[in-house]
């Protein structure tokens, strides 16, 4: 039996409806469309999904859209800016259900009924450019489908010559009449329009007109999801970071990456939560190579050949002092000292399976000792991202919090950046370009946006921008506190980091924004024997080639 599936094109004007051919297992099923079950107002270009069901007769099952995607909300609001097309609506229906044999020109709108039924046929969902989508199913339209399209379109009353010599002789058809002009409010000054020969507010009168000159964009690929783990098994949150847990590593670090895989992100970076009993003033766990990290990076390249695995090079985890490096007697961090440990540091990282090694500790002339360190030991291929502007900011708090990594004593300014520095930003940036570094990183983030412009403008490196833990814990909280929209607040925030000129973000909300952000289309079939079939196309390519190629899963 062929069934047709129906995907709904929406333009500002018109609708294109793009069949296309599905062998459906064996008859005797019944299929079903399961509308949204959440109130939602459409604002296009968007797109909709929706679920598909085949189940045995008598046995119609309800799957929900919230288990497929997370923040649905969101994702219609937001999903715009990932498209290419960006002014198409894509929305799939579809059903098949046996009905009373009849005229087969029956397509008139009606509802379905249950019954003894033999044809198959095809729900197609009415639909408009502002609707809501409740719960209750709407009137559906009904189109055959038990017979086979031959590639005949119905002859029309008048042929093209005849309609040309129509409009000619001045007997044009009627169209809709010119819109009018909508009426200002009472009491609006009657004045005469300005001769301006620009008005910018052209391009940004229409949601479709402003995703056409939409100059940034995000996808998951740019995330780096940061991700906390502890030796034990149970996954503890952190108070302060809402949603953010120090993660079992064998179970609860797999369990997280996979959902991050699930939505298209597929690069990680670990933070390990010492034991205190192995900090010594010296960090020497830093590189043992059966070390937490080690340990979770051999787990997860077991698990997931393809994952990109950032690491955290600096001493602060390991050291009994809470610095990120040696500290002297009179309290002084020892640079040189520190470095060779760090390179040690690596190397190990490396061997595990490490793809980028990233020195946060700020020490002088580290990235060219850890270049070398890794080539030596043959890691030619390892990356270095090097945090070359990080500022001593009050917005690490909460992460100090996570790893239990705030100083015994002091600061941190001896090493990192004054906030109230520009210039020297050049000054770290150049100097980690000629020791070696693959990606230059700005930290914090959304205070700097400054500072990443001017490394993206200076620099032909790719630049990284971390959204640190104070920046995330004050979006949860104000929209804990009904304040602002979090995710809203939290996609701009993110676009802003684009928009400077970072190409990848170190963000704690990559698996809630790639939620959003991500095109899928879920398409669940359940054949006679009960076997379950999971389609997912996460990439847009494909779906378009899905749709005008005819190509099927």
């Amino acid at each position: 039996m062929t069934v047709w599936k129906t995907f709904y094109l929406h333009g500002l004007e018109h609708y294109a409806r793009c069949l296309v051919k599905f062998l459906t297992p064996a008859s005797g099923l019944q299929g079903y469309w399961d509308p949204y079950p959440i109130d939602m107002e459409f604002r296009p270009p968007c797109m909709q999904l929706s679920t598909i069901g085949i189940s045995k007769p008598g046995k119609l099952e309800e799957q929900s859209t919230k288990e497929c995607v997370t923040n649905l909300t969101s994702l219609f609001t937001l999903l715009w800016p990932t498209l290419v097309l960006s002014n198409i609506l894509l929305r799939i229906g579809i059903s098949t259900q046996k009905t009373t044999k009849g005229d087969p020109a029956e397509t008139e709108e009606k509802e379905i009924k249950k019954g003894d039924r033999e044809d198959f046929v095809l729900w197609l969902p009415p639909f408009s450019a502002r609707t809501s989508i409740s719960g209750r199913s709407r009137p559906l339209r009904v189109v055959r489908a038990s017979e086979r399209f031959d590639g005949h379109v119905k002859k029309a009353e008048m042929s093209i010559e005849e309609c040309e010599a129509a409009v000619v002789a001045g007997n044009a058809p009627e169209a809709p009449p010119v819109p009018r002009k909508p009426a200002a409010p009472v009491g609006t000054p009657v004045i005469q329009p300005y001769q301006l020969t620009r008005r910018p507010r052209r391009n940004r009168k229409s949601p479709v007109l402003r995703a056409s000159f939409q100059e940034t964009s995000i996808s998951p690929a740019n995330f780096v999801y940061p991700l906390f783990i502890h030796e034990g098994q149970e996954d503890t949150p952190i108070g302060a970071m809402p949603g953010c847990y120090r993660l079992g590593w064998r179970h609860g670090l797999v369990e997280e990456v996979a959902k991050a895989r699930d939505v298209g992100v597929n690069s990680i970076v670990l933070f390990p939560k010492v034991p205190d009993a192995l900090k010594t003033p010296t960090g020497d766990e830093a590189y043992n190579d059966n070390g937490l990290v080690p340990r979770a990076i051999r787990l997860l390249k077991d698990k997931f050949p393809d994952l990109v695995i950032y690491t955290d090079v600096a001493l602060d985890p390991y050291s009994s002092d809470g610095h990120d490096g040696i500290v002297r007697e009179d309290g002084v961090i020892m640079n040189d000292e520190t470095v060779h440990q760090l390179c040690k540091q690596a190397v190990s990282q490396a061997r595990a399976g490490a793809d980028v090694v990233s020195p946060s500790d700020m020490m002088d002339g580290r990235v060219g000792a850890i270049r070398a360190a890794l080539d030596s030991e043959g890691f030619h291929h390892v990356s270095i991202m090097s945090y070359t502007a990080k500022y001593a900011s009050s917005f690490y708090g909460p992460f100090r919090e996570a790893l239990d990594s705030n100083p015994r004593f002091g600061d941190k300014k001896t090493y990192q950046m004054n906030p109230a520095n520009y210039r020297e930003a050049l000054v770290e940036a150049q100097e980690d370009e000629a020791e070696g570094a693959d990606i230059l990183l700005v930290k914090p983030g959304l205070p700097y946006l400054d500072i990443i412009r001017l490394l993206r403008n200076q620099s032909p490196l790719p630049i990284a921008a971390y959204q640190v833990s104070g920046e995330y814990s004050m979006i949860k909280a104000g929209g804990v506190l009904k304040m602002i929209d979090e995710e809203r607040v939290m996609m701009e925030s993110l676009m802003c980091l684009r928009r400077a000129g970072a190409d990848i973000i170190l963000t704690y909300f990559a698996l809630q924004a790639a939620s959003i952000v991500q095109i899928s289309v879920n398409c669940f079939l359940r054949s006679a024997d009960r076997t379950h079939i999971f389609l997912l196309i996460t990439d847009f390519d494909r779906v378009v080639k899905y749709i005008f190629k005819g190509k099927g899963y």
